[in-house]
């Protein structure tokens, strides 16, 4: 049991309530860890939820990543509960698909919010304990639209690309004061991710298209029969690289992790890895490529 504890660590996940999040956080339960699952919503929509991970033995925080006070609010409680956060876990996001132009920018700015200004959100409030400690490691979710584009996934892609430039400027920062970023890059999964989706409100741009138009709904028709079938991928995938992250010596993790169908994405991320080294190069700071 002593073994367990030295390596157990206090772990921090957003966007618990279902999917990766939800699985992630009770995988990494199982694995000896304290675990606090956090959620918007825990005496509101997503109360089962919280209440099902907390019989478990998980513990659970409201927290809505789009909102600064309740961010705040429940950094605050973890840290005083827990004393520290030695992994935080960037999982909350939404998504989004359709026909570009039909959507309202009032639809893309909830996206951006949620995936973007959310993970800084989330960090911002993180990071100056974890600095204190020059000890801890924040895993990002991006996802494999963050290194390559498909038609109708523009907003969410975009969102994720962002992700992509935040985990690698954060790295660099972070690096001499001892917290490493990392980041994972799902692929397509059958969640309840995709029946949350946010669709474009312009229902009558999306009709100006014609048989164009028409490829979203018949794209996730397939995808739906792909994750029916029984050679559907496995979600359970991405808490187990999660996981692996986790239980890996400081250093040693690789900077990205692709899981599923990689469209590429992994051979993106090879080839720009080189690239971006020598960016850093040019800039004399390749000494915040190693983590301190």
């Amino acid at each position: 049991m002593k073994v367990l504890q030295s390596m157990s660590k206090t772990i921090l996940i957003t966007g618990a309530s279902s999917g990766f999040g939800r699985d992630t956080a009770e995988t990494l339960f199982r694995a000896g860890h304290t675990v606090y699952a956090s959620m918007r919503g825990t005496l509101g929509k997503n109360r089962e939820a919280a209440e099902g991970l907390r019989k478990l033995g998980l513990m659970t925080v409201e927290l809505d990543v789009s909102d600064d006070a309740s961010v705040e609010a429940g950094i605050k409680k973890v840290l005083a509960e827990a004393g520290k956060i030695d992994v935080l876990i960037n999982n909350a996001g939404i998504g989004s698909a359709g026909v570009t132009e039909a959507f309202t920018p009032e639809q893309a700015k909830v996206v951006f919010e949620t995936n973007v200004v959310g993970l800084l959100r989330v960090n911002r409030a993180v990071l100056p304990s974890m600095r204190e400690n020059r000890d801890g490691l924040i895993i990002n979710i991006g996802s494999v639209l963050g290194r390559v584009t498909f038609p109708f996934f523009g907003i969410y892609g975009a969102s994720k690309f962002a992700v992509e430039a935040l985990t690698d400027s954060l790295r660099y920062e972070v690096s001499q004061l001892g917290v490493e970023v990392v980041e994972v890059q799902p692929s397509a999964y059958p969640t309840n991710f995709l029946t949350s989706i946010q669709m474009p409100a312009g229902t009558e741009v999306t009709k100006s298209y014609g048989e164009v138009g028409q490829i979203p709904d018949a794209m996730f028709k397939a995808f739906m029969s792909k994750f029916e079938g029984k050679d559907a991928p496995n979600p359970h995938d991405v808490a187990e690289a999660i996981a692996k992250l986790v239980g890996q010596p400081k250093g040693s993790r690789a900077t990205r992790t692709v899981v599923g169908a990689s469209f590429g994405s992994d051979q993106a991320n090879q080839d720009v890895a080189p690239v971006q080294a020598k960016v850093v190069e040019s800039l004399g700071l390749s000494h915040l490529e190693k983590i301190a």
